[in-house]
């Protein structure tokens, strides 16, 4: 499990070691937000909105020391096995913090909030609010209404609870998002409709429902008009993605990409996370006619055995995914690739970690997000016997995440000499005439520039290669500011 804390962009941060601009950290009036995210950029995404809501609605500004603040929210993800656990460890960190301020105001948000929330007030009746993934926008009211009672005998308080799955009201209700920097998330959908079996988004999240059409793209002109360059959107199945127009018509996710590549300012689109059913030739066509798709996809295939996918109710097999990924790389030769992997999953056998190995071998990856496999209560794999050793799926891991990485160091290496197209971001703490951008692969790329190209596309010849994820380049072309 990812855990962080939460300082989202253009938010001021409170904390004296954290100020990114003058603040009166003195004065006691100022009412302080603390946000612990774990897992994934749904999850970062909706912490943002986190602080904006409540930002805006109660002028709280964000900290990065829990000790000083007057709100700790936690955002939660139940993907890994002892989420919950983890989420009471730190809770129970917390409530140290409450016991020495009676006044501090603890939530818990996000899908073990959902999963969990009977059980969150049992074991934590300190918690003061509770709340899913789909109701974070009512935050400022249950703030309200737990303010409202705070002077009254415990026995006549209610319990700040909501996990319902109001569709997705939420986006009706949040405020305009704030901008810093050049690259922005979008949420386009909310929930997950495939039931994998080792999965409990559609649980915790709902079922998929996609954002209007016109919402989305209202969304990414205001960022753009921002400064902001690339856009990154976000589902659990976002290219599963079905926006309803103002017409009544649902326009498809290959549609959309169209679409927010014609918004004045975009000039680099990236998605996560993709599912391979949803894949479609439309989809592979998108990279061929649009320049702003990046050369990079992260489309999750969890196992390379057809025995194991068929297990984990993934409705494809290795040869569809193999397909879909040919026919992208003839288009782009340059794709780098990454996925999910799901080790030790019951019933995997040597032969069919074998033919996983082998599939990631020949796939050439570039990263993975890949784990153990970890039992979720309510799933169906969860009755899945499970007779390999613990051991022995730490062993298969250790020997997926050695190729991988090995093809990353070598991707990597064959940048030297190439042309990347760089998004200019920043310029180094340490030298104002060192800029630094990143390339479509995701890489760092770093090169002498002016400050004021920052928030241009540069063409960059990589003449380096400094770490893993790190390279250096010279300058060839200064694309025109779009600004």
């Amino acid at each position: 499990m990812t855990v962080q804390t939460f300082i989202p962009n253009g938010a001021k941060a409170a904390s004296e070691n954290t100020v990114t601009q003058p603040t009166h950290t003195t004065d006691v009036s100022i009412k302080k937000l603390y946000i612990e995210t774990q897992g994934c950029q749904m999850n970062e995404y909706d912490s943002h909105r986190m602080a904006d809501l409540l930002g805006d609605s109660h002028g709280y500004i964000l900290t990065s020391n829990p000790n000083e603040a007057d709100i700790l929210l936690m955002n939660t993800c139940s993907i890994r096995e002892k989420a919950q656990e983890k989420v009471f460890s730190e809770l129970g960190r917390w409530r140290k913090l409450k016991d020495k301020n009676p006044d501090l105001v603890i939530g818990v948000g996000g899908c073990v909030a959902s999963q969990e929330g009977d059980n969150i007030q049992k074991r934590a009746p300190y918690v003061d609010m509770i709340f899913g993934p789909q109701t974070l926008h009512r935050l400022p009211q249950m703030l309200d209404q737990h303010n409202a009672q705070v002077e009254k005998p415990k026995k006549d308080k209610i319990k700040l609870v909501d996990i319902s799955f109001p569709d997705i009201e939420k986006f009706d209700f949040l405020p305009e998002p704030r901008v810093e920097g050049f690259k922005a998330f979008v949420s386009i959908m909310e929930g997950c409709s495939k039931y994998c079996s080792f999965c409990v988004v559609p649980y915790t999240r709902g079922e998929e429902v996609s954002r209007p059409l016109d919402d989305v793209l209202a969304e990414i002109a205001g960022l753009a008009e921002k400064g902001v360059r690339e856009i990154s959107l976000l589902g659990q199945n976002v290219n599963g993605y079905r926006g309803e127009t103002f017409e009544g018509s649902i326009c498809t996710f290959p549609e959309l990409l169209r679409l927010v590549a014609e918004i004045p300012g975009i000039g680099r689109l990236r998605y996560t996370t993709s599912h391979p059913l949803e894949f479609s030739d439309e989809l592979i066509q998108c990279y061929e006619d649009l320049p702003q798709m990046v050369s990079h996809l992260h489309l999750p295939v969890q196992s390379g055995s057809n025995d194991v996918l068929q297990a984990m109710k993934r409705n494809h097999t290795i040869d569809v995914y193999i397909d879909k990924i040919a026919k992208l790389r003839k288009i782009r030769p340059d794709m780098h690739l990454s996925s999910d992997f799901i080790i030790g999953f019951p019933g995997e056998t040597d032969e069919n970690f074998a033919e996983t190995l082998q599939f990631i071998k020949d796939l050439d990856f570039d990263h993975s997000y890949s784990f153990v496999y970890s039992k979720r209560p309510g799933t169906p794999a969860s009755d899945l016997p499970d007779t390999t050793p613990e051991q022995v799926k730490k062993e298969r891991l250790a020997q997926v995440q050695k190729v991988i990485k090995q093809s990353s160091i070598e991707k990597t290496d064959a940048m030297l000499g190439k042309i990347e197209r760089v998004l200019i971001e920043k310029v180094s703490d340490q030298d104002p005439n060192i800029l630094i951008g990143t390339a479509d692969n995701t890489r760092l790329v770093t090169f002498v520039g002016d400050a004021t190209w920052v928030g241009r596309f540069a063409e960059i010849e990589i003449t380096e290669i400094k770490t893993l994820n790190f390279v250096y380049g010279e300058l060839l072309n200064l694309e025109p500011d779009v600004a």
